[in-house]
């Protein structure tokens, strides 16, 4: 979805930084494109980047979990019973909503199996998100290694707005249109345009 939404911002003449990790896809080539491989990573390029931007859309949640320790060396086979000690990795979506008077519009994304909307909406609340696009991925026909997706867009002020499950580049074109309205009435709200803006 992340690779379907940065190809539909560039058709709708947007400057795009992609920042992704290990995925089977070819990036667009006239974005800027940021490799990382970790949690660590990808959380330090956000940071790094955000502030430069106009909308973050933070399309797919890393690891909530990570081992506390690396091994320099291979682990060897045991007989007895072996445990990993893991550590909650930085919630990058919460950091950003964190940050005050932000100059960006920030755009989370909630996977979830059941109580779709219900946990959506907590989430926008509790990650300090402008919007949340809620997805059911408990389906095999749509969401995450599908072609297809069904959404839920969630604003601050309540409004919903759903878009029938239809191709991901479809639904990405139609979130860049919704991302695109939402961040001019932010920032018009703040005497300011997006081309105004660095």
């Amino acid at each position: 979805m992340g690779y379907a939404i940065a190809d539909a911002a560039l058709e709708a003449g947007h400057d795009v930084i992609l920042i992704s990790g290990p995925v089977n896809l070819a990036p667009p080539s006239n974005a800027k494109f940021v490799s990382v491989s970790t949690s660590d990573e990808m959380f330090d390029a956000m940071h790094r980047y955000a502030d430069s931007c106009d909308v973050c859309v933070l399309c797919a949640a890393v690891a909530d979990y990570k081992p506390a320790k690396a091994s320099p060396t291979k682990i060897k086979k045991r007989d007895e019973r072996f445990s990993l000690e893991l550590v909650r990795t930085r919630d990058i979506l919460e950091s950003l909503g964190q940050q005050r008077d932000r100059p960006f519009l920030l755009v989370g994304f909630a996977a979830e199996t059941n109580e779709v909307e219900k946990k959506a909406a907590k989430k926008l609340r509790e990650k300090n998100c402008d919007l949340i696009i809620a997805n059911d991925v408990s389906s095999a026909i749509s969401g995450m290694e599908s072609d297809l997706n069904e959404v839920m867009i969630l604003f601050q002020n309540g409004e919903r707005k759903k878009i029938s499950r239809t191709s991901k580049k479809i639904i990405a074109r139609e979130l860049v249109k919704i991302f695109e309205n939402s961040a001019t009435k932010m920032f018009d709200k703040k005497n300011v345009t997006i081309t105004e803006r660095n």
